[in-house]
């Protein structure tokens, strides 16, 4: 049986593993893992201990647009519309596909266009961060960077959002439930094991030397 890319950093429990300790360099990424989900659901922090686990780089989506725009996301939805945002998101997301294998963060947004769902399934794996209202709610309510819930009533839009979301989401190639007492390291670890049960998510275990 194959071990655990995880392995490499993480043990059972938590612990740090290193290479030698497992054994070497163990199976390598051959797709990249496109992590989708809303707002709060920790594609972010849990995408940058994935890249860690995995020894692949970090890329969101997000700030790939921010980059090249030299706006905030805020910014450009105020100056120049969703629509005009999306249309950036899509071209980021397949240029990001194109590169080597890595660990990207995507919008909350991104996955809901059809057009982005079939490039993630032919080019990377999605994963589904799966989070619930009120898990969510506690982790944006008090930053002001969302431009989707600058409403009179955030949660519900927030709510409204997730309703809408949710089964467009489930159509990820893997789910991920996510719970207010895991950690982020165990969170990268539950993505780690849906990716081995992945057909093609991983080559050969690289050689030494």
């Amino acid at each position: 049986m194959r071990k655990r890319v995880a392995h490499r950093r993480f043990g059972a429990g938590g612990q740090t593993v290193t290479e030698e300790a497992t054994g070497g360099a163990g199976p390598q990424l051959r797709k990249t893992v496109v992590l989708v989900g809303m707002m709060g659901a920790g594609k972010t922090a849990v995408g940058h201990a994935l890249a860690r686990a995995l020894d692949v780089p970090f890329l969101d989506s997000d700030e790939e647009i921010v980059k090249a725009a030299q706006m905030s996301v805020a910014e450009i939805f105020a100056r120049d519309g969703e629509p005009f945002f999306r249309a950036r998101e899509s071209e980021v997301i397949a240029r990001l596909l194109s590169g080597p294998p890595a660990v990207v963060s995507t919008g909350g947004g991104a996955f809901m266009a059809e057009a982005n769902r079939e490039m993630i399934a032919r080019l990377g794996v999605s994963v589904w961060l799966k989070a619930d209202l009120e898990l969510l709610w506690n982790r944006v309510r008090h930053k002001n960077t969302r431009p989707l819930l600058r409403t009179p009533d955030p949660k519900r839009t927030l709510s409204e959002l997730l309703a809408l979301r949710e089964p467009v989401y489930a159509q990820a190639q893997i789910t991920v439930e996510a719970e207010p007492a895991l950690s982020i390291e165990a969170m990268a670890r539950k993505v780690v094991a849906g990716l081995e049960q992945w057909p093609g998510a991983f080559g050969p275990e690289r050689q030494e030397g």
